[in-house]
């Protein structure tokens, strides 16, 4: 089996210039330096103005997000779309039916130990016992040789069909295992009977709520939460958008649902993810509960435990009110 990216893709891509892209997945990596003009503080001698960005230790430069990450991150052309696009692209010359009778998940060599991946989850802001016990139950763990962060999700006989690799590194890496199913995505279900759940982009942002909870003296374990590995891509009929194959899987086994609750981005696809969302579940209550400020949950998270300083996810403090009446929230 291969696997390639569609041209359609590469040239949806193509289409968003580097600005935009950090403006939308990790704003608190630009620095102003002036009207229109920004630098990096990972790579401080790139500058973005105009639409274009520079790098001017290597004097190399272009216009595009793909470009800058190709070039100067040094991703492949899969793993750059992937980033921009905030989606796995993974293609087999087999029919999709064919592919997931038979498709097996390879799981990532783990470490021998997982201080790197807890350190990052700490790092984030995530609680510590909440961290331990996704250790102990093997949900998350360690992988060799990179050191990512690896996100596990189980079918109903306790089997891994979902492996969600994250980086623990200063570079953006969203990949999923060969053979993962987003089918059975990762996620922390309710030790008591829940007629609700909540929906989640990432599993960072999972465990942030999780987080959040416990701070506010709730116990996570009786939430229903489950994270989609990703931000979900409606149709572009967005009446005609689906459900998302984790949440139908989890909807088809726990018929009694009556709540679903989105923590979805505050950015451009989240919004309109959550618009399709709400009108594809409409014979429920769907309420939409973005972070108040910043990018994501993980965003505000850090704010309210000062590892992120307000004026750094300032950019998104208007972003749900501006939409809102588009959203139609209920």
């Amino acid at each position: 089996m291969s696997k390639y990216v569609p041209k359609e893709l590469v040239k949806k891509a193509k289409e968003v210039d580097l600005l935009t892209y950090f403006m939308n997945y990790n704003p608190s990596e630009l620095v102003k330096k002036g009207v229109g003009t920004y630098c990096l503080k990972t790579h401080d001698s790139v500058i973005i103005s105009n639409g274009l960005w520079h790098r001017f230790s290597t004097n190399e430069g272009g216009k595009t997000a793909l470009d800058y990450l190709m070039k100067v991150e040094k991703m492949t052309l899969q793993e750059a779309v992937e980033s921009i696009l905030n989606r796995e692209i993974i293609e087999y010359k087999v029919p999709k039916e064919e592919l997931k009778e038979n498709r097996k998940i390879v799981i990532p060599t783990e470490a021998s130990n997982n201080n790197r991946a807890i350190e990052y989850l700490k790092n984030r802001g995530i609680d510590e016992e909440i961290i331990q016990e996704c250790v102990d139950k093997k949900l998350i763990y360690q992988e060799d040789k990179t050191n990512n962060i690896v996100f596990l999700g189980y079918d109903n006989e306790g089997n891994i069909k979902y492996a969600g690799c994250r980086s623990t590194g200063s570079k953006r890496i969203m990949r999923d295992a060969k053979g993962s199913s987003k089918e059975f995505s990762f996620r922390m279900l309710s030790n008591i009977k829940n007629n609700s759940i909540h929906i989640f982009e990432s599993a960072i942002d999972l465990l942030s709520y999780a987080t959040m909870l416990k701070i506010k003296g709730y116990d996570y374990k009786n939430h229903n939460l489950i994270a989609l590995a990703g931000v979900y891509q409606p149709s572009s009929n967005i009446e005609q958008s689906k459900v998302p194959i984790a949440i139908q899987n989890y909807l088809n086994k726990y018929q009694d649902v009556q709540d679903i609750v989105l923590h979805f981005d505050n950015d451009r696809a989240g919004r309109q993810a959550t618009k399709a969302m709400i009108i594809a579940l409409n014979k429920y209550n769907v309420y939409d509960i973005p972070a108040p400020y910043g990018k994501d949950i993980n965003d505000y998270l850090c704010f309210k435990l000062g590892l992120k300083k307000r004026q750094e996810i300032e950019a998104y403090k208007n972003y749900k009110n501006q939409n809102r009446e588009q959203i139609g929230v209920r």
